[in-house]
């Protein structure tokens, strides 16, 4: 007998691990929220100029929304019993979290290139930092990607492991919880380029 959806979601809401994954997520949209503030405020008290958002923060936006493509993609293979397109979207996740990473590197480097460094005003050093933050967050998601994905590679050889991988609660709360928070850094990192590019034309 299948379980009432309204009540599995529930039960998920007021699972202690997405509790203690809420108030994560409620922390870091209070720092971020804090440094898009100290940014406006800064330019307003200071007078100076914004920054310009570099072309490569906008196509790592795309990056990024692909990467939670995939990994909506993957969580509905778990749940259909697809073993192969669970691997290859968690697979997918993982190599565009890591172009996504690579492409922020060339992106500093640009500014760099560009005699845009650190020192070079006030708000550019806020690009810099609220980057770094947000890179460390999805730098900080990546072995739990990496370990979701060697348990597929590993347990899933037969029939039977299959089944017990895909039958296996916990597993199927934390591939849940992963999805939220990639979610999160997707939305977070659309709202800061947002944030940046309109602070650049006003």
């Amino acid at each position: 007998m299948e379980k009432n959806p309204v009540r599995q979601d529930e039960a998920f809401l007021f699972h202690p691990q997405y509790v203690m994954l809420s108030i994560l997520l409620f922390g870091l949209s209070a720092l971020f929220l804090a440094l898009t503030a100290s940014y406006v405020y800064t330019r307003v008290t200071m007078d100076v100029p914004p920054v310009r958002v570099p072309v490569l923060f906008i196509f790592n936006t795309l990056v990024l929304l692909g990467s939670s493509y995939t990994m909506v993609r993957a969580r509905r293979c778990y749940l259909n019993d697809d073993t192969r397109g669970y691997q290859t979207n968690l697979k997918y996740t993982i190599w565009l979290s890591v172009l996504f990473m690579l492409l922020q590197g060339v992106a500093w480097w640009w500014l760099f290139h560009q005699n845009i460094g650190l020192n070079s005003s006030t708000t550019t050093g806020y690009l810099y930092l609220i980057s770094f933050v947000h890179l460390a967050h999805v730098i900080a998601g990546l072995p739990f990607l990496m370990l979701f994905y060697r348990a597929a590679k590993q347990r899933m050889v037969d029939p039977v492991t299959v089944l017990v991988y895909f039958s296996d609660p916990e597993k199927r709360l934390k591939l849940r919880l992963l999805t939220v928070y990639w979610h999160f850094l997707d939305g977070l990192w659309i709202y800061l380029v947002l944030f940046l590019g309109i602070n650049y034309l006003i």
